[in-house]
């Protein structure tokens, strides 16, 4: 098993996808209060690594097409980035 790192950024996309069911693109991106350009950066950044997953699926999410797409933690890191989202608090 590996230690998973973190950004601020991946730390607070992950913690406004929650681990329990999808969440819509633009729900995301309003939660976070991030810019849109820097959430679906990030949600990309997490995709390549295996770490979230979209449906429909996609190996990268366009900025026109992230708000109408689903996000999800991929349940086989769940246990280990709920970890690296909650070490130091």
């Amino acid at each position: 098993m590996r230690q998973i790192k973190l950004t601020g950024r991946e730390t607070t996309v992950i913690r406004a996808l929650g681990f329990s069911e999808a969440i819509g693109g633009a729900e995301l991106q309003e939660s976070t209060r991030m810019q849109p350009e820097d959430v679906t950066d990030t949600l990309n950044g997490l995709m390549s690594a295996g770490f979230v997953e979209s449906t429909p699926f996609y190996e990268q999410v366009e900025l026109s097409a992230m708000p109408g797409t689903m996000f999800e933690v991929n349940p086989s890191y769940a246990h280990e980035i709920k970890i690296a989202c909650f070490r130091g608090y």
